[in-house]
């Protein structure tokens, strides 16, 4: 199964990071984000990706060319040029890398590489700025059950302000990461079939809006309960708190050895 991921947005928010690399490629403890997302699906088996560039995609491009000679022992004849690595530790992913545009849209830049997933039964899609200890393997199985068009990974909305509990000016509780209200959104971590292209019109296709709404109304669009870890990377406060997990030794979404 191929695992489509969107990284072609310019991730605003994390202006100081992304002013200079696109958003997927700020690191948490040492590698890109869209590193350890493509680990999250090769710990199941997935590893053939389709990366959708949009801004700075040349700096994901130039990662990945050089991938396997940073993960490598080197050694240069300066006489002949010729190059021999040895004792290579990268890893065994297929990666295919499509400029789907500077101003497409998330469903615009799914669209441009549908071609390439026509002869599947399904693939993943996910965002490249967000992990989680997501079972791909289960999710898989539940959309292949269902037999409907796309499935999603609903999840906990992220706790990211302290609750202020109140009578008057006087506050009674302060909670530093409240508990949400019981209600899921869309955390990305997808499995379609490739009929969800009927649905995407454009380059300026909003995925989250039309689509996945019309799919909701056809009765194709099933929901994929995920209660464990699950954090997008939308801020630098974000980020920080990923890179303590991380070189806490205690990241949940690290699901490999």
């Amino acid at each position: 199964m191929k695992c489509v991921i969107l990284a072609g947005g310019l991730g605003t928010r994390l202006a100081e990071e992304t002013v200079r690399i696109p958003k997927p490629m700020v690191e948490i403890g040492g590698r890109p984000i869209l590193w350890h997302i493509m680990k999250i699906y090769a710990a199941h088996g997935i590893t053939d990706f389709i990366v959708c560039l949009g801004y700075k995609g040349y700096v994901i491009k130039e990662y990945f060319a050089n991938y396997v000679l940073h993960m490598s022992d080197v050694s240069v004849d300066l006489s002949t040029g010729e190059i021999e690595l040895s004792h290579s530790a990268s890893e065994p992913w297929r990666v295919t890398m499509i400029d789907t545009g500077a101003n497409s849209m998330t469903g615009g830049r799914l669209r441009r590489v549908l071609p390439l997933l026509k002869d599947e039964e399904a693939f993943c899609l996910t965002y490249g700025d967000g992990v989680g200890d997501v079972d791909i393997s289960s999710l898989i199985a539940f959309h292949k059950a269902h037999g409907k068009r796309a499935t999603v990974t609903a999840v906990p909305p992220p706790r990211r302000f302290g609750q202020l509990i109140t009578q008057g000016d006087k506050v009674m509780d302060f909670s530093e990461k409240p508990l949400g209200d019981g209600g899921l959104i869309n955390g990305g971590f997808f499995v379609l079939s490739p009929e969800v292209g009927e649905y995407l019109e454009g380059d300026r296709t909003i995925w989250e809006q039309g689509p996945l709404q019309k799919l909701a109304e056809d009765d194709h669009l099933r929901g994929y309960a995920h209660p464990g870890f699950w954090q997008p990377m939308d801020t630098i406060r974000e980020r920080e708190e990923l890179e303590e997990l991380w070189d806490s030794g205690k990241a949940p979404w690290k699901i490999w050895d």
